[in-house]
């Protein structure tokens, strides 16, 4: 399988109704029984947050997607999850499928105000990102959580591991898992940092970083791990969503 060649300076491929998607993602939630919550901002936009409750709750996991306008896969692969409801039995789960609705109007990895919301996890400049915390202290200590991304330059599907702990943990499967559907990205570096074969995995200190994404808030205030997946979306998109779902699935089927 080869890139697509239609991204040249920034994501050129196919676009999304994101309000479509997300009234999609509402009804098949309440349809499951899951809680809807919608999370108000100052300027007026509304989030929707999905929580799913199991009787026996072994583990707590968070997942979101879009936020990054320019970024379709990741809400459709997030809507997919939730429709099909295919879910282990012992997981509770919080969901934000969207986080920049304004951003996929104009096909924009920032919002409508021109802010990247994925740097503004520490100075909290944005209403949706000060919405969105307020709403992440009230969630429980989490085992780990996911992040829904796609990267427009990328050769393949990465994945970031961020560990604040020594416990180990098993990224390999999630790659060989998606590798049946979409290439992986083998590229010695990418943006800078040392790529293994797929697998991100960056030693650091977030308190050294001015801009923090939303995984480095999740793991200095709800878990000691995070996952971000990055489809390379230069691929059709179908491939993207699938290569995202067995991600998801993947992470969520491992026991420690």
């Amino acid at each position: 399988m080869k890139p697509l060649g239609l991204n040249h300076g920034g994501y050129l491929g196919e676009t999304i109704d994101i309000e479509s998607v997300l009234s999609d993602c509402h009804t098949a939630a309440e349809d499951h029984g899951w809680t809807v919550h919608w999370l108000e901002t100052e300027n007026g936009l509304r989030l929707l947050a999905l929580h799913r409750a199991a009787e026996t709750a072994n583990r707590k996991i968070y997942l979101s997607s879009g936020i990054h306008g320019d970024e379709p896969a990741a809400p459709l692969a997030m809507c997919r999850l939730i429709t099909e409801n295919e879910w282990p039995d012992d997981v509770e789960l919080w969901i934000c499928p969207c986080l920049n609705s304004t951003g996929f109007a104009d096909n924009t990895r920032e919002n409508a105000a021109g802010d990247d919301l994925n740097r503004d996890y520490k100075h909290l400049n944005t209403p949706e990102i000060r919405a969105h915390t307020q709403w992440l202290q009230t969630l429980p200590d989490l085992d780990f959580t996911i992040q829904l991304h796609e990267d427009w330059e990328a050769k393949g599907f990465y994945l970031y591991e961020l560990k604040m702990d020594d416990e180990p943990t098993q990224p390999r499967r999630v790659l060989e898992s998606v590798k049946t559907v979409c290439p992986i990205d083998e590229s010695p570096e990418i943006d800078g940092r040392q790529n293994d074969r797929g697998l991100i995995a960056p030693e650091m200190d977030p308190r050294l970083r001015d801009l923090w994404p939303e995984a480095l808030w999740l793991v200095m205030n709800k878990t000691k791990l995070s996952y971000t997946c990055e489809a390379p979306s230069d691929f059709p998109i179908a491939t993207r969503v699938e290569a995202l779902v067995r991600a998801v699935r993947s992470l969520l089927a491992q026991r420690e």
